[in-house]
C-alpha cells in the first residue's frame, strides 16, 4: 500500500472534520496530494470511517483511478482540477458548517473580522449555488484556487486548500468561526469589520513567522 502516512494524515483529520461537526453524515470531501498522485475519500462513506487503505489513489494527470476498488467521492473532479489548476496546493477539504452555509443565504462577502483570519485565510472567495458533483462546480473551484485559499459555496459550504492538511483545515475552523462572529455581531448590531489598512498592517508584521506561530498552537 503506497504512501500509508498520507493516508493516516487523512484518516486524522477525517476524524477532527466530523468532531469539530463540520460535517453531517456521510457529507463532505477531503483529499491530500503526494507528487503526481492524490487520496480522496470514497464515495459513501462517512469519513470517520475510512480506513487508511480505502483512500482513493487517483493520478492527477490523467485522472485515473490508480489502486484500490473504491469510487472516488462524487466530488472527485473538484479536488482533481484543483491539483491541476494550482500546482503547490497539499490538500483540498470541502465540508459542510453551518454557520457558513447560513452566511452564504444572506452575503457573499465574508468581511476581515480578526487579526488570525486575516493572516491564516485572508479573503475569502464565494460562488453562488450550482448543482454539486458537476463539471460546471468543478470549473468554478478551480477557477478560483489560485485567488483565495477559501472558498464559499453559496447553499452548499465551503472548500479550502493548504501546502498541508493541517493548513487546510485550520482554514476550514477559521472561516467558520469567522462566519459564526459575523452572524451573532449582526444578530446584534452592525458588525464593523478591520479596515483595509487595519488587514495591511497584520500582512507587515513578521506575517510568515506569525502565522507559523497560529499554526503551531493549533495542534
Amino acid at each position: 500500500m503506497q504512501n500509508m502516512d498520507t493516508r493516516q494524515e487523512l484518516c486524522k483529520y477525517a476524524r477532527k472534520i466530523v468532531d469539530n461537526g463540520l460535517v453531517v453524515g456521510p457529507g463532505g470531501n477531503i483529499s491530500a496530494r503526494s507528487g503526481d498522485k492524490m487520496y480522496l475519500s470514497p464515495s459513501g462513506f462517512a469519513l470517520e470511517d475510512i480506513e487508511p487503505e480505502q483512500w482513493v489513489e487517483v493520478d492527477i494527470p490523467t485522472g485515473e483511478i490508480t489502486d484500490n476498488g473504491f469510487r472516488p467521492s462524487s466530488e472527485v473532479l473538484m479536488h482533481l482540477y484543483g491539483y491541476r489548476q494550482k500546482p503547490d496546493m497539499g490538500a483540498m477539504v470541502h465540508t459542510h458548517p453551518s454557520h457558513c452555509i447560513a452566511f452564504t443565504l444572506i452575503e457573499e462577502n465574508l468581511p476581515m473580522m480578526f487579526p488570525d483570519q486575516a493572516a491564516l485565510v485572508g479573503r475569502t472567495a464565494f460562488i453562488p449555488y450550482l448543482i454539486p458533483t458537476t463539471d460546471l462546480l468543478a470549473d468554478a473551484v478551480a477557477a478560483k484556487v489560485n485567488e483565495a485559499s477559501s472558498i464559499l459555496l453559496g447553499n452548499h459550504g465551503l472548500v479550502t486548500t493548504g501546502r498541508n492538511l493541517r493548513e487546510a483545515y485550520y482554514r476550514t475552523q477559521v472561516v467558520e468561526e469567522s462566519a459564526k462572529i459575523y452572524l451573532s455581531a449582526k444578530a446584534a448590531g452592525t458588525p464593523v469589520p478591520l479596515t483595509d489598512q487595519e488587514v495591511a498592517d497584520i500582512a507587515a508584521l513578521e506575517s510568515e513567522d506569525y502565522r507559523i506561530q497560529l499554526l503551531q498552537k493549533m495542534k
